[in-house]
């Protein structure tokens, strides 16, 4: 499976963890960095990670920061791009299950390294159920009228 994979500052300690974790496990894992703890601006490596799931170059995109927040929604500008932000596993699993995610969102300032790379392998392993859901994802890029 190819993975893209980006991080801040604040990521960058999980960003190294969770590639091991994954090259050791066989997939191919594109690193856009950052390259160590220097303080840097999150969206210079969301869009790489975020262009590559757009673009079909990766599967499945990790993306790091201090809250999670930031990469978050610079990555859900892009067109095919679901990207969810997850605190725990379950949250991991419904978001592929559910939203057929295909970026995952880590707040490294809330959770530790063991937790995140558990986040990492339940996303990669769950699978979109569709039906409803699908309905549901076709309304999030549609420009549709409310009424209230």
């Amino acid at each position: 499976m190819r993975i893209a994979i980006g991080c801040d500052h604040a990521g960058y300690e999980y960003k190294e963890a969770i590639k091991g974790h994954l090259i050791e496990k066989g997939h191919e894992v594109s690193d856009h960095g950052t390259h160590d703890t220097s303080s840097v601006d999150y969206p210079d490596f969301v869009h790489p990670v975020s262009k590559d799931i757009s673009d079909q170059h990766a599967h499945y995109g990790i993306l790091i920061c201090g809250t999670g927040n930031g990469v978050s929604m610079t990555a859900n500008k892009y067109k095919e791009v679901r990207c969810g932000l997850c605190w725990n596993a379950e949250i991991a699993q419904l978001i592929r299950q559910h939203n057929n995610a295909n970026i995952i969102s880590l707040p490294a300032r809330f959770v530790d390294i063991k937790d995140a790379i558990q986040m990492v392998d339940v996303f990669l392993s769950a699978q979109f159920e569709g039906g409803r859901h699908q309905r549901r994802i076709d309304k999030i890029t549609s420009e549709i009228k409310f009424s209230c």
